[in-house]
């Protein structure tokens, strides 16, 4: 089996692998929270009574590298959080990657990434844990501003989730040579516990 040559940052690289900024989060966030909300809901996706600016997402809590970012979707009569890292890679600043980590009310859980635009979407998004490799994730749609990948998180991915390091989500700009971006998994047992149920 052919093995595809991953570009890792360096080992310094702690600093360069860091949130890509408000806009970047506001954004990703806007874009969960609209999909979750029109699928919970999609009779008020047609209301003409809701308000015309959204509410802007509010970071509710700091657990290690994560962060629990909620917002109300118009029409919507609770608040959506998930659990959210923004990160890019060093040696590439124009790829980056929102994480989100949702729980549904039904128990469920779902990891959704949100990717730039300009990237094979065929491969979807190699994932690795510290050194072990997991699996593809697909994306599912395009937007003006990236793409979106998700998948629902077993009992078996979560304890890998759980008990690893590091998340190693690859993206392949070419069929040659993917693009390893690290996410740290430091914190996110704390913020999955934070997130309402």
């Amino acid at each position: 089996m052919r093995q595809t040559p991953v570009e890792k940052p360096r080992p310094n690289s702690k600093r360069g692998v860091r949130r890509l900024g408000d806009h970047l989060i506001a954004l990703a966030s806007m874009l969960v929270m609209a999909v979750s909300a029109s699928i919970a809901s999609p009779a008020h996706a047609q209301s003409t009574d809701a308000p015309t600016s959204e509410p802007k997402p509010a970071v509710r809590a700091q657990h290690g590298d994560w962060q629990i970012v909620c917002k109300k979707p118009i029409g919507a009569r609770t608040e959506v959080c998930a659990a959210v890292q923004d990160v890019t890679s060093e040696d590439n600043p124009n790829v980056g990657l929102s994480v989100h980590f949702q729980k549904a009310s039904d128990g469920s859980r779902t990891l959704r990434i949100f990717a730039p635009l300009g990237l094979l979407l065929p491969p979807g998004l190699g994932l690795n844990i510290d050194e072990a490799k997991v699996g593809r994730i697909p994306f599912v749609r395009c937007h003006v501003v990236g793409c979106l990948a998700h998948v629902t998180v077993d009992e078996k991915l979560m304890t890998k989730l759980n008990t690893g390091t590091t998340a190693w989500f690859i993206v392949f700009q070419t069929r040659e040579a993917g693009i390893g971006i690290p996410v740290s998994l430091n914190g996110l047992s704390d913020a999955i516990a934070g997130l309402q149920q």
